[in-house]
């Protein structure tokens, strides 16, 4: 793969990746705009609240697709090595806490991250979400699931062998999406975090 095409790629993967999801989905749907309501997060919990469940649970299925579909494709089309791979998989990240379509603001990066993780490894993964769904049953805190699925996930790639670029993107990806929950985490040790409510 010569490096115009592997360039061409990256732009399509972030492009992709900072379609803000919640945002379009509520606007269709003739919903307020979640960015002015509720926790002002464009991901699918604040959508949830703010829209409804469809919306939400429309965004959680969009927000984690912008990250495995054009990943998957690259992977399965053109063969990249590890590291091309892993650099895609940040940029797809990258495109949805980053988006240009909004000035550079976006999510936190969660379902984004799932999507992309599913490529990189889904039995990382499948232990991942079960960390997460175990943590918000228990304690009904998003917040909280998603950073600590989001810390195991390196671990459980390094555990299962993978090369060395795939996880150091995983490194790169758990540590964005947990610098994007910095106001959750400090609202959790406050004991003023939302629970979520089904």
């Amino acid at each position: 793969m010569n490096n115009t095409l592997f360039i061409l790629i990256l732009i399509a993967v972030y492009l992709i990746g900072a379609i803000p999801t919640g945002v379009v989905l509520a606007r269709l749907m003739g919903k307020e705009d979640v960015r002015q309501k509720g926790s002002g997060n464009i991901g699918a919990s604040n959508v949830y609240r703010v829209a409804g469940k469809l919306a939400g649970v429309l965004t959680l299925l969009g927000d984690t697709l912008k990250g495995f579909l054009p990943l998957l494709a690259f992977k399965t089309w053109l063969e990249p090595t590890p590291t091309q791979l892993g650099i895609a998989s940040a940029v797809a990240i990258l495109g949805h806490c980053y988006p240009v379509y909004l000035k550079f603001k976006g999510g936190k990066g969660v379902a984004t991250a799932l999507g992309i993780f599913l490529v990189l490894s889904p039995k990382a993964v499948f232990f991942a979400l079960i960390i997460f769904i175990l943590t918000v049953a228990i304690t009904r805190y998003i917040s909280l699931g998603s950073v600590l699925a989001a810390l195991s996930a390196p671990l459980l790639i390094l555990l299962l062998n993978h090369p060395q670029s795939i996880v150091l993107a995983t490194l790169f990806i758990a540590a964005l999406v947990i610098w994007r929950h910095h106001s959750n985490i400090r609202r959790l040790l406050d004991g003023t975090e939302t629970r979520f409510k089904a």
